[in-house]
């Protein structure tokens, strides 16, 4: 499952993007959270770097939306 979303997230990298509308950007932001939740689950043996993955997953994710 990660493979096939990571693999979504590159094929639709410029599509989702905040300019584009509230659809699109509602989109964008359930896969930026979506992506964020799959980096903590995969470093759930390691709490604090999941959280901080997971952050900063989400806040780059989302600062990227916001400008694109």
């Amino acid at each position: 499952m990660r493979f096939w979303w990571f693999t979504w997230l590159l094929r639709h990298f410029t599509e989702y993007g905040y300019s584009q509308g509230l659809l699109p950007a509602a989109i964008g932001t359930t896969a930026v959270l979506v992506t964020a939740a799959l980096v903590g689950l995969t470093l759930h043996r390691n709490r604090p770097a999941a959280l901080a993955a997971a952050g900063l997953t989400s806040a780059l994710g989302i600062g990227w939306l916001a400008f694109h």
